[in-house]
């Protein structure tokens, strides 16, 4: 058995450059050839190269010169009507076939013909209503058939108004027919919310000195309230056996001040409701918050959006779902979870809290009203032994 090997060679001509290798130009300088180059010939040679250059002017880089001589500073009154006087003074230019009224020139487009499928579909189908309904039709008014068009969910035939109308009873709003437009409304003026009178000096000595009446404390929307005010609040707060709803919301809370409030969390056994919304509280520290919960498991309801930052991010919403499911006694959580896999565990935790709580009397998902998360869609149980709960 004979075996035969074929070898092939690759012979690879060196690039030239007006006959010469391109190798050959590599010693040459270019700074010398350019000295023994003429001006006219300089001017001719920047013509065709473009300097690619950023820091020169456009009028330096494009091979078009004006050699006119320049008339003077810019008038733009003076060049507009110039501009105006040559556009009349220019004849038009002559037409190559004469404009003829109800002559039309050139070829004129003709649409191709429809499919018969489509002239099917187009065609207005013919519904036998019956004597009666088509009698009760032909007599009924133009507000009547309005109505009806809003009972029977056509809301593309009305205006928002005439909808609302219909749905309220109301009668539709006269001189609005199928092309009536919506005129805006006068808003109506609600009186201002009171302010809160509440004093929070006084408060906090009443929580200081563990006042058996005070059970809720609502300081909403007091920004005068000042760091040495939250410091002795909650200091106070750890030792107080009565207080069971605290509400700061809108009160400015920072990071700091969050942090002691965790600290005096970690020590109180009798609050059950806290909501510190609409503060300046950043994520890392509402983690702490969550966590600092975890110590007395008291917390039944806690409620911390609008805060500085809108957003966690994966990370501290991941944080705050494993914090949440180690909490048995937390029902309800205020706070705004972007990522789905946050939002199901911690509503699918939530239930199963409140479930542990009333085992005979299941609320169906009262949660939800407080936690911003979609209702899933596995079938939620009415009622559970303390044998099927996890």
């Amino acid at each position: 058995m004979t075996s035969s090997s074929t070898t092939t060679k690759t012979i690879t001509t060196p690039a030239k450059l007006y006959g010469k290798d391109v190798g050959a130009y590599d010693d040459i300088d270019v700074d010398e050839l350019l000295a023994q180059l003429s001006p006219e010939e300089i001017t001719m040679l920047a013509k065709e190269v473009d300097p690619d250059d950023s820091f020169l002017p456009p009028s330096q880089r494009t091979n078009y010169e004006c050699d006119k001589a320049p008339t003077g500073p810019l008038d733009r009154k003076k060049l507009i009507d110039h501009i105006n006087k040559q556009a009349l003074e220019t004849p038009d230019r002559p037409e190559l076939e004469p404009f003829v009224p109800g002559v039309v020139r050139g070829k004129k487009w003709i649409p191709p013909p429809q499919a018969a499928k489509l002239q099917a579909a187009d065609e207005q189908i013919a519904i036998d209503l019956g004597d009666e309904y088509e009698q009760a039709l032909s007599d009924a008014t133009q507000e009547e058939i309005i109505d009806l068009a809003a009972i029977l969910g056509f809301h593309s035939m009305m205006n928002q108004d005439q909808y609302h109308a219909s749905l309220l009873n109301k009668g539709q709003p006269v001189g609005l027919g199928w092309d009536g437009i919506t005129k805006s409304a006068i808003p109506k003026i609600f009186p201002a919310e009171a302010p809160n009178t509440t004093d929070p000096e006084e408060t906090i000595q009443r929580i200081k000195s563990d006042d058996s009446k005070l059970v809720e404390v609502n300081l909403n929307n007091i920004k005068t309230i000042s760091d040495e005010q939250f410091d002795k609040l909650f200091e106070a707060l750890k030792s107080n056996t009565h207080l069971e709803v605290l509400s700061l919301t809108n009160v400015g809370l920072t990071d700091r001040t969050a942090l002691m409030l965790a600290a005096a969390l970690e020590q109180n056994h009798a609050l059950r409701v806290l909501n510190v919304e609409t503060n300046f509280i950043s994520p890392t520290v509402i983690v702490t918050l969550v966590k600092s919960l975890l110590t007395q498991m008291t917390i039944e309801e806690f409620r911390a959006s609008n805060q500085r930052s809108q957003v966690f991010g994966n990370k501290i919403e991941m944080e705050i779902t494993e914090l949440v499911e180690k909490n048995t006694t937390l029902l309800r959580l205020g706070l705004h979870l972007e990522f789905n896999d946050a939002r199901h565990r911690v509503a699918a935790h939530l239930q199963r809290n409140i479930d542990r709580n009333d085992p005979e009397h299941c609320h169906p998902i009262p949660y939800y009203r407080f936690l911003h998360v979609p209702i899933p869609t596995e079938p939620v149980p009415t009622k559970r032994t303390w044998e099927e709960l996890p």
